[in-house]
């Protein structure tokens, strides 16, 4: 645990200027907890640690089993995605902001997408089956992310069946992404104006295999979990944090429900359609890890009677709004070889007049243009509140886009749910929280 410096010289020869890499924060905190003048111990959970969720890295000062002080260190996953927005078009944008919560992807695209729509005034135009397919892709991916949830959760805890359990249902859910996007994850499906494509044949046929099978496989997690003896020692009145204490801190989503305040923004500030959607908001009043595992299942089951609602609504129409100024060409169609374009599209394009050619050329690699303004649009992705403040100069690219992603915000409350309690508690204070890292970094 001792500092050691090390150097080194760019290029591996003995020139150059010498880079002097310490321990940084270590030595103070070794010796603020030696001033205490009993001993204690300071260790180091992270930042590659299986039960952080990624790159976190926690900093633990121990008084035998019990967890006196926790810091948490952040910024190992830092890709300035936000910086790099400004230097692509705003539908570039959504390449770019998908990669943040990649357990969540389609919701960055849809908070990202719905506040460039209402800077370009646009947002009624957006055409109903293009809402009914966002909400549709996104209850698939919350139902997704969830699952990654509770079974890393078990397996963190030594429940290789959950996780077992968990990821083969989670499989189900990812087909069907990559079925409508075309991708697992990372998907850049939702576009300013609508989605990139319409459902492909068969994709309905499989969405409604899930709403029979998915059932089966969280009833049977719910049999590993909810009974338990063990997972109730481990989980039950852990990590607690009520009400008071989660608003203090920004704490949103399912963490915050289950301190007993049901606040949805699907309900409470509905976006893409969710007010003509029937569910109910998950809540417990337990504010411990327990009651968050409850939560997030029982999401699951509402979110695949939102998918039910979503096949009832599907009605035929365009997926992209009908200014061509605007809207991304939205007739995309995968060539023979999987890769590009099919012979068909492309002879579409060029087929149409030199004018039509040339301007779709231009939407391509200028982009439209965004008046001047700013706006703050938040969704409800499966760890809480995700907001997008974006900022716009009259120009083809963002000025500034700034995100509040949920993980970034419920992490602070980590050291209150962790401090005062067992260390091998701190593993299950984490998981219930569900922090994913590159959300966080961004």
């Amino acid at each position: 645990m001792t500092s050691q410096q090390d150097v080194y010289t760019p290029g591996g020869s003995g020139e150059g200027t010498p880079f002097n890499v310490g321990g940084q924060d270590w030595d103070q905190v070794v010796a603020a907890a030696a001033e205490e003048g009993h001993e204690h111990l300071v260790v180091n959970m992270g930042p590659q640690h299986p039960s952080t969720h990624g790159v976190l890295r926690l900093v633990l000062t121990l008084d035998g089993e019990t967890v006196t002080e926790a810091r948490l260190v952040i910024g190992y996953l830092h890709t300035g995605i936000e910086k790099n927005m400004e230097f692509r078009t705003w539908t570039q944008g959504s390449t770019f902001c998908t990669r943040m919560d990649y357990l969540a992807p389609l919701f960055n695209e849809t908070a990202y997408c719905l506040a460039v729509e209402r800077l370009l005034g646009i947002t009624d135009q957006v055409p109903d089956r293009a809402q009914v397919i966002r909400v549709l892709v996104m209850e698939i991916n919350r139902i997704a992310s969830h699952l990654v949830a509770t079974a890393t959760f078990g397996l963190e805890l030594g429940a290789t069946s959950v996780m077992l359990a968990g990821f083969r249902e989670r499989e189900r859910c990812l087909d069907i992404l990559e079925m409508i996007t075309g991708l697992r994850m990372n998907h850049a499906y939702v576009r300013p104006g609508g989605v990139a494509q319409d459902l492909p044949p068969g994709a309905v046929d499989k969405i409604r295999e899930l709403l029979v099978e998915l059932p089966k496989g969280a009833a049977e997690l719910r049999k590993f979990m909810d009974a338990s003896p063990v997972y109730l020692g481990r989980t039950s009145k852990v990590a607690y944090l009520d009400v008071t204490g989660c608003v203090a801190l920004g704490v949103t989503g399912p963490v915050l429900r289950a301190a007993g305040l049901p606040w949805d923004l699907r309900k409470t500030q509905p976006y893409c359609g969710y007010e003509n959607y029937e569910f109910d908001v998950a809540v417990t009043d337990t504010a411990d890890v327990y009651g968050r595992y409850r939560v997030r299942m029982t999401e699951v089951e509402q979110s695949l009677k939102i998918i039910e609602q979503c096949l009832d609504k599907l009605r035929p129409g365009p997926v992209m709004v009908t200014d061509k100024k605007i809207g991304w060409p939205a007739q995309l169609a995968i060539g023979p070889d999987g890769m590009g374009n099919s012979p068909d599209h492309i002879a579409h394009i060029m087929g149409q007049s030199m004018e039509a050619l040339i301007h779709h050329f231009k939407l391509v690699t200028e982009g439209f243009r965004v008046p001047a303004g700013q706006v703050y649009q938040a969704v409800e992705s499966p760890r809480g509140e995700l907001g997008v403040h974006l900022v716009s100069d009259g120009g083809t690219r963002p000025y500034r886009a700034h995100f509040r992603d949920p993980s970034f915000n419920n992490l602070q409350a980590a050291p209150a749910m962790i401090e005062g309690g067992m260390v091998a508690d701190t593993i299950a204070a984490i998981a219930s929280i569900d922090p994913v890292m590159g959300g966080v970094d961004r």
